[in-house]
């Protein structure tokens, strides 16, 4: 008999894109619910990922809710495609494409002296579209009212940028990186050491410390094992 309530459970879900994380959260939750006959089922994510990304959530239900924290602080693997020769304000495809730019005169060591000022520890600003606070108030909500206020800058640790391949104007990359760290940024910042600007046209998040998207199940998988499975409704 399977605990998702008491004790609880960690289910590594592979995200599909166009979701967000609260939806996946919502989803299991019901199916929980569902086959258990329980109203009220805890569960929570250990790190958000944006509805255009892919990849790697962690859910944590019952007891297992207080262990959210220890998943958030481990570090992250991403791969992903940054554009480069324009931006958007929310820096990825959720929002209309602004500046365009020529960038017929980069070259590879361009490209390598980019990557390499984003390596290491760095101060980055995360993006006016997310869920940090301005003042006391949501960052994308002030976004979506138009105002320009900026996030203040933190401190992260990019502990591997890796370009994987460069065509025209899309660069593959690999990133493994600290808590905290907005790839979104990674994209905008990477676009403003070259000059022309960038903004983060797919992202998949690989792994999350020990745990890796190989290990996941995607929604429907969860869904059938949670109705197949006995539960316990303590």
């Amino acid at each position: 008999m399977t605990d998702y309530h008491g004790q609880g459970q960690v289910l590594l879900v592979d995200k599909p894109i166009d979701h967000s994380s609260f939806y996946v959260v919502k989803r299991l939750r019901s199916a929980i619910s569902k086959a258990s006959g329980k109203r009220k089922v805890k569960v929570g994510h250990a790190g958000t990922l944006d509805p255009l990304a892919t990849g790697l959530l962690i859910l944590c239900t019952g007891s297992k809710t207080k262990t959210i924290s220890d998943f958030q602080g481990m570090d992250k693997v991403y791969t992903g495609v940054i554009r480069i020769g324009c931006t958007t304000p929310s820096l990825d495809a959720e929002t209309e494409v602004v500046d365009p730019v020529a960038i017929d005169h980069l070259t590879k060591e361009d490209i390598e002296a980019a990557r390499l000022s984003l390596t290491g520890t760095i101060s980055q600003i995360p993006p006016l579209f997310s869920a940090v606070k301005i003042d006391g108030k949501r960052a994308y909500k002030l976004a979506r009212k138009g105002s320009d206020a900026q996030p203040e800058a933190r401190e992260v640790e990019i502990k591997e940028f890796k370009v994987l391949e460069w065509k025209e104007n899309l660069v593959s990359f690999r990133i493994a990186c600290s808590k905290g760290t907005y790839i979104r940024s990674i994209a905008r910042d990477f676009g403003i050491a070259l000059g022309v600007g960038g903004y983060l046209t797919a992202l998949r998040r690989e792994s999350i410390g020990p745990y890796t998207v190989q290990q996941a199940k995607n929604l429907e998988e969860w869904e059938k094992i949670i109705a197949n499975t006995s539960i316990s409704a303590d």
